[in-house]
């Protein structure tokens, strides 16, 4: 952009040199050099800071981490990867006989826990025993109804359901392995059916003319020559490089960290975009531009270069 002006301001100074046979000599030719400098340097200025320009942007996805409730080994994985499935389909089966054998020894023990709480109340009925053995036996009888009700719950879930409509991508299990409910080792990964968040990240000064609502415009590196409009959705209050977690340590000055950009979340609204949103992949990188209200004149040199970078995207050594 900045050769494509100072090109353009180089063509009207000669052309005005040549119509109105202006002469070279040590004052023209200074003050046109001088009176680009200022032109040139107060439009990018103003498009700098009025239009705002990021080119890290990318589209983000949620994935949900499979961890099965109980542990055990996988008998089954009727699922398959990348393929859309509803809610409530199977992901995989968990052997259950172990589930099974605890429910019925906890049924059996439960049978013989209120045979023995009703023989206590009838001799407590006749005088001959106590009030302390009923209770024993009554909580007895409610611990292993509990009892009975978890291992009930345990056996139902050695069935892994899917938690939404969605898929699960890279489907690297397979039956005899041991599905574990470990939280950092998750059986599967299942991507809900959401759409992607466009996020572009912007420098922190471009705040002060970021408002929810502002126009936008989007250009993917894997779509070339393409430019969709959109609009400002949600500027994210906080960074990640500020971040703080509970912990033993007091925070200390440990050299310059990197000042963080601000998340700016876009809504593509372009019609001529559905085509391509099946098509691009979660993570797609791109380029955006965002579009005030003020000084709105100056956002066609923002338009000209974003659409400069989207032409480049065809020219694959440059990525």
């Amino acid at each position: 952009m900045d050769l494509l002006l100072i090109l353009t301001y180089a063509a009207i100074c000669i052309a005005i040199f040549k119509i109105f046979r202006i002469p070279l000599n040590k004052w023209t030719v200074p003050t046109a050099v001088l009176g680009g400098v200022i032109i040139i340097g107060a439009l990018i200025f103003t498009m700098n800071y009025n239009h705002p320009y990021s080119e890290v942007a990318r589209s983000y996805f949620v994935t949900t981490p499979v961890i099965p409730v109980v542990t055990g080994q996988v008998v089954e994985v009727p699922v398959k990867g990348n393929e859309v499935i509803e809610k409530g389909a199977v992901l995989f089966r968990i052997d259950p006989k172990p589930f099974e054998l605890k429910l019925q020894s906890i049924q059996a023990q439960l049978v013989s826990a209120r045979a023995d709480q009703s023989r206590a109340r009838e001799l407590a009925l006749r005088n001959v025993g106590n009030k302390r053995d009923v209770d024993l036996t009554s909580a007895r009888v409610d611990d292993l109804t509990a009892q009975l009700g978890l291992a009930q719950f345990e056996l139902d879930n050695t069935v892994v359901r899917a938690p939404s409509r969605g898929f699960v991508t890279h489907v690297s299990l397979r039956p005899g392995m041991m599905a574990t409910r470990l939280p950092l080792r998750p059986s599967m990964v299942f991507v809900p059916e959401e759409g992607p968040y466009f996020t572009a990240w912007m420098r922190q000064n471009s705040q002060l003319r970021l408002t929810e609502g502002d126009e936008a415009e989007v250009a993917f590196d894997g779509i070339p020559g393409e430019v969709f409009t959109g609009k400002v959705k949600q500027t994210i209050a906080v960074i990640g490089e500020g971040q703080v977690q509970p912990s033993g340590t007091l925070l200390s000055y440990s050299g310059s960290p990197p000042p963080g950009r601000v998340p700016v979340i876009i809504e593509i609204t372009d019609p001529k975009f559905a085509p391509y949103a099946s098509l691009m992949p979660g993570g797609a990188y791109g380029q955006a531009a965002i579009y005030s209200e003020h000084f709105h004149h100056v956002a066609i040199m923002r338009k000209i270069l974003l659409r400069m970078a989207a032409w480049m995207n065809y020219i694959f050594p440059f990525h």
